[in-house]
């Protein structure tokens, strides 16, 4: 069986708790089988290192690389967060374009191949993931590696017109094009990079899935990223009887549990459902002292364009609501600023009589199916 290579902008490590989707996806596909698994440590350093650190797990060889302040600032903070993911979920309004980040964005993605070139063997089968690392194909043929490499967008691709108000798109987005397969999360993403496609010459096949542009045919197609479903639900069963949820459901007083979990993120239609909560309220006196609303938001990307006044406004939102409508004995919400294990969340889940899951634009939310897998289903929630 050729060994499998995986490359993400960061690598979960031994002994990591990591509740992301990304880091549940990898370990599930790597089961089994042996492979390599490599990305961002978390670390940063003055100057970027030439050694990786090399872990060998039980079946997964990590291969963790760190990345100078400069690296880190202008690929990570700068060209992925602050200009592709605004892009990417349809606010151009939002990007904070440089050409210094996009040369840190292009400049990490080549040390990526270098590292990576370094460990490859001819029969490997490459895997990357994410918007981070759209180049590292081209970059990895431009090091003579023919061998297949695919690529999976986690995040929603837009239509052509969006992709092409970022300046140089043909070396990010367009870049794609050296990949093998291309995967997407929805029809309606796969739909809108094949039309992209043809905006740079492409020329497609009958069914819209193929493409050949210079000289390469490149796969496109669309693969939802799902949940182990029974594995879930078991988890979920044993965490309900946990301290942890038993101490959580005393504290509520018999009321209703309403719950969001989400990122600190603008995409993720925080505020939308805030105000939703306020309107209940205001229009249905009697949930009034009747349902808490668990809202558990771990912040991220706190460097990147927008965020902070995303967290000002939350944050505002949340003492607003909680001023006018909360009692001694009742606050109408519950604002977690901090993760908690897959454990504890599938336990929560399980308790919940609702989840709103609310993006405004999303890959696929991995919560609306995790809290589905978690219910009672003597008394599922909705």
């Amino acid at each position: 069986m050729a060994r499998l290579v995986i490359v993400s902008n960061r690598v979960a490590l031994p002994g990591e708790k990591r509740a992301g989707g990304l880091a549940v996806a990898v370990k599930a596909a790597l089961r089994g089988r042996s492979g390599v698994w490599c990305g961002w440590s978390g670390r940063t350093t003055e100057e970027t290192p030439e050694a990786p650190e090399v872990i060998d797990g039980r079946n997964i060889t990590y291969v963790a690389l760190d990345l100078s302040v400069a690296d880190h600032q202008e690929y990570y903070n700068g060209f992925a967060n602050s200009v592709l993911w605004p892009l990417l979920h349809y606010r151009v309004d939002l990007q904070e374009y440089t050409r210094a980040d996009l040369s840190g964005y292009i400049r990490v993605n080549s040390y990526f191949a270098d590292q990576v070139s370094k460990i490859l063997r001819p029969d490997d089968i490459i895997w990357v993931h994410d918007f981070h690392l759209m180049r590292l194909a081209l970059e990895l043929r431009a090091r003579g590696h023919d061998n297949p490499i695919g690529f999976f967008l986690h995040i929603p691709c837009p239509p052509p017109d969006i992709v092409q108000a970022l300046p140089k798109n043909q070396e990010t987005l367009g870049a794609l094009a050296a990949f093998d397969l291309v995967g997407f999360q929805t029809d309606n993403d796969t739909d809108n990079y094949g039309k992209y496609l043809e905006t740079l010459g492409a020329t497609p096949s009958r069914d819209g899935r193929y493409f050949e542009i210079d000289g390469r045919r490149v796969q496109i197609d669309t693969f939802p990223v799902g949940i182990e479903t029974a594995i879930y639900a078991r988890a979920a069963r044993a965490a309900a009887h946990s301290a942890f949820i038993k101490d959580m459901l005393a504290s509520l007083g018999g009321r209703k549990l309403l719950l969001g979990v989400d990122r600190l993120d603008y995409s993720k239609g925080i505020v939308q459902r805030l105000q939703a909560f306020e309107h209940l309220l205001e229009e249905r006196p009697q949930w009034r002292g009747a349902a808490t609303f668990l809202q558990i938001t771990p912040k991220s990307r706190e460097m990147a364009a927008g965020y902070k006044e995303m967290e000002d406004l939350v944050t505002g939102l949340v003492g607003s609501i909680n001023g006018q409508y909360g009692e001694a004995a009742w606050t109408p919400i519950r604002y977690v600023n901090r993760s908690y294990s897959r454990k504890q969340l599938a336990g929560i889940y399980r308790c919940a009589q609702a989840a709103l899951v609310t993006p405004l634009r999303d890959g696929m939310n991995l919560v609306a199916k995790e809290f589905v897998a978690a219910q009672d289903e003597t008394d599922p929630g909705v």
